[in-house]
């Protein structure tokens, strides 16, 4: 599992802390005039992780009753497709909705303002005598950007004055194939037509200053109210709704990128993930094009949302291994995550990993390398990312059961992987008692056949040291991994070199059991790695 981070909203603050005044303390957070950056990192230190991973969440407003902001956090609330507080809907009535909602997450400990979203896909369509324009398919025949900013500029003032300041739009797909049912959202099959007419973004949010910065999300005051103004679809399918775009990378760069990068150098606050898949890889957990390419090299600093349910189709059939969709999502670099009913699951299942990321911090830092290579000056370890082929055997290789060990689930423990390398079985208490203390079969037979065939890296899952001197001139690296519980991945961490070999035996390992009893001070102490033994690695990038 990637590191998981926890952002906040915290430009939001900009616009809504003088709403969440304290006038008995002076917060840094809440003064206007403070830089941003100090704004923000006050209010970073005094959130607690609930309060962090509420920021993240986005639910309906059918759900979004004033306990519910109050008591998770809430960062954010959206009116689903048709989703209204009554049949024709006031103005007024909208106001009065939002500023309800907008009570519960100020009563919050911090006071932190919800931000309420709509989808304005062609004016603001869910609300009753609103202006309706024509949608996308009508306006790119136009190819007039300046119509389409005056649209985004009365689209505008409509949202705002239902108390709105979040919409889903524009949609700015490139469709290459009529088939596709959402194709009459898109501009136009040209990119270039739909690259011009992202003049709708400053429409919505404002003319961008001349010295505005690459990928910094720009809001004018007098239109403060729309945060967001891109529903970026990223990379649609040809022919069915959340398919697969198979094409290459210069195909994707070319036709259906350059629109994003309009959009993203206009200041445009949010990017909405794709429900499709690019080349078989989902857009929601796609790292690489979110986190790497969006976030690193586009340098785009808004909010990158999920779409409704998103991260649930991570998995076919959807929501078919929750946890697992959380953890992708969230590492792919999705900063808000739109969960408009089950919301308490995804909550739920985030803080429990942050707790896993705490679990595989241990693991790291508990790892003892005993030997690297034949010399200091040809070590094994790190490992090459990179390495074309790696053999990974061993019965405590796949077995979370034997890397938990003892009173796990049962007393004894248990193997295999349904309920929760070479080394001990899982045992407690009187059942791990041992006289000769020396590794199963088949640990002696996979070292044997394994390390005398090709550079090998035995990592020993074991509850104490274990005879394994006979086995050492075949070694050419070894690591004590101890039982490191469900969050294995911390092994391979250190092994691949994301981070360094740093633990210290804190207990002696022997040459033979005849030694035992031998402890760090004793007069026959000869062992084979003393008591604080453990050699270092440095840090690859590679």
């Amino acid at each position: 599992m990637g590191k998981l981070s926890i952002p906040i909203l915290g430009f939001l603050l900009l616009f809504f802390a003088a709403a969440a005044g304290d006038t008995k303390k002076y917060l840094k957070y809440k003064d206007p005039k403070q830089p941003l950056g100090v704004r923000i990192k006050d209010l970073m230190s005094r959130m607690t992780l609930q309060e962090k991973i509420g920021q993240m969440v986005q639910v309906e407003r059918s759900v979004a009753t004033t306990d519910v902001m109050k008591k998770y956090f809430i960062g954010s609330v959206l009116s689903g497709g048709g989703s209204v507080p009554a049949p024709k809907a006031s103005a007024e009535t909208w106001v009065k909705t939002v500023n309800d909602i907008q009570k519960g997450a100020l009563s919050t400990r911090l006071g932190i303002p919800m931000i309420y979203g709509i989808d304005a896909v062609h004016g603001h369509n869910n609300v009753y005598k609103a202006t309706i324009f024509p949608h996308n398919v009508g306006l790119g025949v136009t190819r007039d950007p300046q119509l389409i900013k005056r649209i985004g500029e009365a689209t505008a003032l409509e949202v705002r004055a239902t108390g709105i300041p979040y919409v889903f739009a524009p949609c700015i797909a490139v469709c290459r194939d009529p088939r596709w049912g959402r194709c009459y959202e898109s501009y136009s099959e040209d990119s270039r037509i739909v690259q011009a007419l992202t003049e709708i973004i400053p429409g919505l949010q404002g003319d961008l200053p001349a010295n505005s910065k690459k990928g910094v999300p720009f809001v004018a005051p007098a239109k403060w109210q729309l945060v967001q103004a891109l529903c970026g679809r990223w990379w649609h399918n040809q022919r069915h709704n959340e398919n697969n775009t198979v094409i290459s990378l210069n195909g994707l760069l070319n036709i259906h990128m350059p629109a994003y990068f309009n959009a993203i150098t206009k200041g445009v606050a949010t990017v909405m993930v794709s429900y499709s898949s690019w080349n078989g890889k989902k857009m929601h957990a796609n790292r690489d094009l979110v986190t790497g390419f969006l976030k690193n090299k586009m340098k785009f600093r808004g909010i990158v949302i999920s779409d409704w349910q998103g991260i649930d189709r991570i998995t076919s059939p959807p929501h078919a291994n929750y946890s697992y969709s959380v953890e992708a999502g969230v590492s792919a670099g999705i900063d808000m995550v739109m969960v408009p009913y089950n919301f308490t699951e995804f909550i739920d299942d985030l803080t429990y990993q942050e707790h896993r990321e705490l679990a595989r911090e241990a693991v790291r830092k508990s790892l003892v390398l005993l030997k690297n290579g034949e010399s200091a000056d040809e070590p094994l370890l790190p490992l090459p990312k990179k390495a074309p082929k790696i053999l990974v055997a061993g019965s405590h290789a796949d077995n979370l059961g034997y890397q938990c060990g003892g009173w796990t689930i049962t007393w004894q423990g248990l193997g295999g992987n349904d309920l929760t390398s070479v080394g001990e079985t899982p045992y407690a208490e009187t059942f791990g008692d041992s006289l000769n203390l020396t590794v199963p079969e088949p640990g002696p037979s996979t070292i044997t056949n394994v390390c005398t065939s090709v550079k090998c890296v035995v990592v020993i899952i074991s509850g104490r040291p274990v005879v394994i001197q006979p086995y050492l001139a075949n070694i050419d690296a070894l690591v004590a991994a101890w039982l490191p519980g469900t969050e294995g991945q911390g092994v391979a961490d250190v092994l691949f070199g994301d981070y360094e070999f740093t633990g210290k035996l804190a207990r002696t390992w022997f040459k033979t059991v005849d030694q035992l009893p031998m402890n760090v001070g004793d007069q026959h102490y000869d062992p084979l790695f003393p008591f604080g033994f453990g050699l270092t690695t440095k840090r690859t990038k590679n």
